[in-house]
């Protein structure tokens, strides 16, 4: 019975602190709502508080030494934030915006389908009638009718009508983003908690204007925003390919790590790892009045930036490379070779021949990444786009061109290691090879005698190989072929490569042809279906230097987290593989005897080293020795009808070889034209001191030529 009083202490004591704490609570109630409650309504009623993204940095695209090819610079956008304003208001506040964007030359949003003087749809008739369904417009008006309705309907007052289509444009982007009124006309407030862009990448001294008198841009807000910067302008502008504003297609699979605004690879390496070098975004909490006046801003979650890429590229090499095949090209135009011929495209690679690393690849012409960030114009789109030559086309992996006399080296090698020919077997070109109730002729139309494998290599002999070929089936040829890499994708890290053909029966099939015994003449010298990417041949060249070894190019070094951390090598290749599609090619393993390759080695050293050799020319005094090949092959239809394509490959110390390199000009005319190319590349890799290369002009230039 002695527990009793505690026990009843104990509850007095409980229910006195109920009481306390309820007592203050009703006092801090009453405090909220009666004494400081006109206070709290007026400040909840005149401040809104909004989240702003905040842009993470785009991953750099780095060289193999660490120099940057793809950064980022800090720029300005300008975003639109619901308010509750009238029409009015915010007509004006739209208007002023463009005045200031106008008067430093800064683009806004515009894809208003109406333009004036005269008036004119913009847009296809289907969209036309979707946009006056839409607006409840008669479905006959014409375009100043509905250009008139929107004008009403936005309560725009304005009797310029210039004045009016700016204003114009940024309702209709208001609209057309999905934003709704939920209320009255008098007082709007848009229905999304995130911003309208109206404009981005300005420039400062806009920034300035709308930062400094706020007060008079009502629901504008100046984001601080990285932007992709394009370090090094045109160069490597094919591999680095470029970013744009992601479109409603690819948003519809990236909801959930995307927005509409967002940046995205377009091609390139800035399409191929779109996911490793975008970051991740932070957070930003703006608190504004109702007036739309920010008030105050701070980070709720900072940004991360995207992962490096770092590639395979050396940027010295490939501004020489680039620099080398332009000045070519250009000596091709101008007539500063032998013969003049019109060409404006061509293709050079470097490659490591251990390795598959690609060192430098250049694609002409080129074109200017930059011009895509924030939104490419409407004229510098339609020049690239319209362009006969080309100029936003990746050539090196998506054309496929015939090889003419640089193929001639897999023929060689199938025919050693096949037996249908041997080491010190003599052929002796008459000029005219006969076979078949048809003739076919070597460029040498007097021929060249006899000749063993190592001399029809060095003298680009037809008549040669035309010989072996009628002891070989096609489709063994083309297995060979096949080994070396040729019409088959390499698997390179970059995004729409194509995969060539190689010419065999099931291709002649595909092309609705019976192949005949005749066709191996044109396939034997690298004509006929045979077609293949200036990647591809760099592949095929390396692997004759390596001894015959199996290699896959590549362009990436390795994928650099924003911590310094490297991502698997095994996790990036499954993701790009899966990403581009990349399966094992299928080709069958062969053993390749190193006395085959040797002798067409051999041959390829005559080339550039003896006096008869289709290169010697240009490689006589060069320092080092070099294996090499030209050739020039015939098209014959389409586009191309009467174009002879020049190619030249070689690789780079003879005894101990490092470095391949295939140029290719289109309609260049001869081989050897693209030698210099050639030997200004090997001059960088090497380290030399560049000279003047004088070209004998004696030098016989000629062309496959087949039937």
């Amino acid at each position: 019975m002695s527990k009793k009083p505690n026990i009843k202490l104990r509850f007095n004591f409980i229910t006195t602190i109920i009481y306390v704490v309820g007592i203050i609570l009703l006092l801090q109630l009453f405090n909220l709502q009666i004494v400081h409650g006109s206070e709290y309504r007026e400040q909840s009623n005149t401040r809104l508080t909004r989240e702003s993204t905040i842009e993470a940095d785009r991953g750099s695209i780095l060289d193999r030494s660490g120099n940057t090819i793809v950064g980022n610079t800090m720029g300005f956008s300008v975003d639109l934030y619901k308010t509750k304003i009238d029409d009015k208001t915010l007509n004006q506040t739209i208007l002023n915006v463009i005045n200031v964007l106008e008067q430093n030359g800064d683009s806004y949003v515009d894809d208003f389908i109406i333009d004036i003087n005269p008036y004119a749809f913009n847009v296809s008739d289907e969209k036309v009638a979707k946009f006056k369904k839409d607006n409840d417009i008669d479905e006959n008006a014409t375009a100043e009718e509905c250009f008139n309705a929107m004008k009403e309907e936005y309560e725009i007052e304005n009797a310029d009508v210039s004045e009016a289509r700016k204003i114009m444009a940024i309702r209709y982007a208001i609209q057309e983003e999905g934003f709704v009124l939920l209320y009255p006309s008098s007082c709007i407030a848009y229905s999304s908690t995130k911003p309208l862009q109206i404009s981005s990448n300005i420039k400062r001294e806009s920034a300035l204007i709308f930062n400094e008198k706020s007060s008079e841009f009502p629901g504008i807000n100046v984001v601080v925003e990285p932007v992709r910067n394009y370090e090094q302008g045109t160069t490597a502008s094919h591999i680095v390919g470029y970013t744009g504003k992601i479109t409603s297609k690819e948003l519809e699979t990236r909801k959930d790590t995307y927005d509409q605004d967002d940046i995205i690879g377009k091609n390139g390496i800035e399409s191929t790892f779109e996911e490793y070098l975008k970051g991740e975004d932070g957070i930003k909490q703006l608190d504004m009045s109702v007036d739309g006046t920010v008030q105050e801003e701070y980070t709720t979650k900072e940004a991360v930036k995207g992962s490096d890429v770092v590639l395979t590229i050396d940027l010295n090499l490939q501004k020489v490379t680039e620099q080398a095949l332009a000045n070519t090209i250009n000596k091709i135009n101008s007539g500063g070779y032998s013969q003049q011929y019109d060409t404006n495209s061509g293709v050079a690679v470097v490659m490591e021949v251990k390795t598959g690393k690609i060192l430098a690849m250049a694609s002409y012409p080129t074109y200017n990444p930059q011009d895509f960030v924030g939104t490419i114009s409407t004229e510098k789109w339609n020049e690239y786009n319209n362009n006969p030559d080309l100029p936003l086309m990746n050539k090196a992996i998506q054309s496929a061109y015939a090889p003419g006399s640089i193929f001639k080296m897999v023929t060689a090698i199938a025919g050693l290691e096949t037996g249908a020919t041997n080491t010190t077997e003599k052929i002796r070109d008459t000029g005219t090879f006969y076979k078949y109730n048809s003739s076919w002729h070597c460029w040498q139309r007097g021929g060249h005698g006899w000749l063993n494998i190592t001399g029809a290599i060095e003298k680009s002999c037809n008549f040669f190989f035309y010989t072996i070929g009628t002891r070989m089936d096609i489709d063994v040829l083309a297995k060979y072929a096949k080994y070396f890499g040729l019409g088959v994708k390499t698997g390179v890290e970059l995004p729409s490569e194509v995969a060539g053909s190689v010419a065999s029966r099931e291709t002649a099939e595909k092309n609705n042809h019976s192949w005949q015994p005749g066709d191996m003449m044109s396939a034997v010298i690298g004509q006929s279906y045979n077609a293949f990417t200036p990647l591809q041949m760099a592949k095929y060249i390396s692997m004759v230097a390596n001894g015959g070894n199996k290699i896959t190019p590549t362009i990436l070094e390795s994928v650099i987290r924003a911590d310094g951390t490297e991502v698997p090598k095994e996790e990036v290749e499954q993701t790009i593989k899966a990403k581009l599609g990349i399966t094992d090619d299928g080709t069958e393993d062969l053993t390749i005897s190193q006395t085959s390759i040797d002798v067409v080695k051999e041959g390829m050293r005559s080339v550039t080293s003896d006096e008869s050799g289709t290169a010697y020319s240009v490689f006589k005094n060069f320092p080092i020795e070099v294996g090499g090949k030209t050739g020039s092959a015939e098209t014959e239809s389409g586009a191309n009808n009467g174009k002879t394509n020049a190619w030249f490959a070689g690789f780079a110390p003879y005894d101990d070889p490092e470095i391949a390199v295939v140029v290719f000009v289109e309609n260049g005319g001869h081989g050897w034209y693209t030698g210099e190319t050639v030997r200004e590349i090997m001059e960088q890799y090497f380290g030399m001191n560049t000279t003047q290369v004088q070209e004998d002009m004696t030098q016989a230039p000629y062309v496959e030529t087949y039937r």
